[in-house]
């Protein structure tokens, strides 16, 4: 029997909360969808977050329960303030870090005030004193330049009013580029700024968010780092967090607790959860000193990021130039290339596309490459394809990550004239880029 089939005739529905028996093992949690191949799998989402499937077979038997009126929230602590310990301010702009599941969908949602935190994670009250502010409550897929504008200028507002130490809770998905972006944003930042984020909702039995939170209040508490990071899993054990650079990390996988890695750098710490002990891996860090935090925030809105891939056709290039965009990032093949030699019968059309971004240079706009490997650095004279491109008015951008290069000449263009963001591009402002990218042998063991 079919699982639909089976709850019909029990008169039970998705999302009914109910306890199961299979013969051997007892469950209590709410129907949710089957939407794998074998039909004959009953699917329950449990309290804790987790999803279980029952074979329906002769033994199995089910009855519903009455489920609660509606969640309960966690209580709040008795805050009490403490002058030995540091002032952080939590900054919420949502994602599933401030996430529950709802049971009867199994599905996430937002909806809890940033209050709520101190209440889940009460081992952030012997760390400092916490303040707490909902600046939003969206997924980062949402993020627009205008949200980095009110983010840094609540980072200021918090320092101005004592906060020796920020922690921006943010969905996962866009948080790399956001914290490449407000590193551009503050100018000068006198103050650790770290962004968390989780990849499971914080009451889920595997849920990451009190650990990267945790970690990152530890880490601001008890080192002299200032600037922007991030603090999410190193590994998928609940050993330790990493504090990574904030213009040269990357989400590297969809679902796993350890999916943000640096790219051609190192994770500046290393945080132990349980014991509490920070371990620097970089000693070139910004430190605190006193003073204020200066914020630039504007951004140029007509900037893109245009990926090269195979089989591409003119009008892809000559459409920034028609729309008139100010900045574009070019996401090139290897060192830096794209489609532009006519080498064959097929490729005539390439023709058409060395006169498109000579014909967007002209126009004005700032074009930088980048490479759409992961790891390495564009060397734009190594072969003629990579010096023409130069010749046409290209600019190399070393071994910036496309995002980051990306959030950095908009944000160029939003507080410079077009040529000294072109001089600017270049240069390594806020750790984009390496004065040399390491080879470094992987070692299999």
């Amino acid at each position: 029997m079919n699982w639909k089939s089976f709850i019909r005739k029990h008169d039970v529905a998705e999302g009914q909360l109910v306890r199961v028996h299979d013969g051997a093992n007892e469950f209590i949690g709410n129907i949710i969808p089957n939407t794998g191949s074998d039909e004959e799998m009953l699917v329950i989402k449990l309290k804790s977050g987790y999803n279980v499937g029952v074979k329906i077979g002769a033994k199995t038997k089910i009855e519903k329960m009455v489920a609660e009126s509606k969640q309960q929230k966690n209580a709040k602590p008795n805050v009490t303030f403490n002058e030995k310990l540091p002032k952080i301010s939590i900054l919420h702009t949502g994602g599933t870090i401030a996430s529950r599941v709802d049971y009867r969908t199994g599905a996430t949602f937002s909806s809890f005030n940033p209050e709520d935190l101190l209440g889940m994670f009460p081992e952030l009250l012997e760390i400092g004193n916490f303040s707490s502010k909902l600046i939003y409550n969206m997924w980062s897929d949402d993020l627009r330049f205008g949200h980095f504008a009110d983010i840094a200028n609540e980072v200021k507002r918090q320092h101005e009013a004592g906060a020796t130490g920020i922690i921006i809770g943010m969905g996962t998905d866009n948080m790399a580029v956001a914290s490449a972006a407000i590193s551009f944003v503050l100018e000068e930042c006198p103050i650790p700024v770290i962004f968390v984020g989780a990849q499971r909702s914080s009451d889920r039995g595997s849920s990451d968010a009190a650990m990267n939170l945790i970690c990152a209040a530890e880490f601001i508490a008890k080192t002299d780092f200032a600037g922007v990071a991030i603090c999410m899993h190193n590994s998928s054990a609940d050993d330790r967090c990493a504090i990574l650079p904030a213009c040269k990390s990357r989400k590297m996988h969809s679902s796993r607790r350890d999916a943000f890695k640096a790219v051609n750098d190192t994770p500046i710490a290393l945080v132990d959860y349980k014991a509490g002990k920070i371990e620097f891996l970089k000693n070139d860090y910004a430190r605190r000193k006193n003073g204020k935090i200066a914020v630039k925030p504007k951004f140029e809105d007509k900037v893109a990021i245009f990926k090269i891939h195979i089989n591409m056709h003119p009008e892809q290039f000559e459409f920034y130039s028609k729309a008139k965009y100010k900045g574009v990032v070019i996401e090139g093949t290897g060192l830096g290339h794209t489609p532009g030699h006519n080498p064959n019968k097929h490729t005539k059309i390439h023709e058409k596309f060395f006169p498109a971004i000579r014909k967007l240079v002209a126009s004005g706009c700032v074009v930088v490459m980048t490479t759409n490997t992961i790891f390495g650095r564009v060397h734009m004279h190594v072969y003629d394809k990579g010096t023409d491109l130069v010749k046409l008015g290209v600019i190399p951008g070393g071994d910036m990550l496309a995002e980051t290069a990306f959030v950095k000449l908009a944000w160029l263009l939003g507080n410079y004239k077009a040529d000294e963001a072109k001089e600017l591009i270049g240069k390594n402002l806020r750790g984009e880029i390496s004065e040399h990218t390491k080879y470094e042998e992987e070692i299999i063991g």
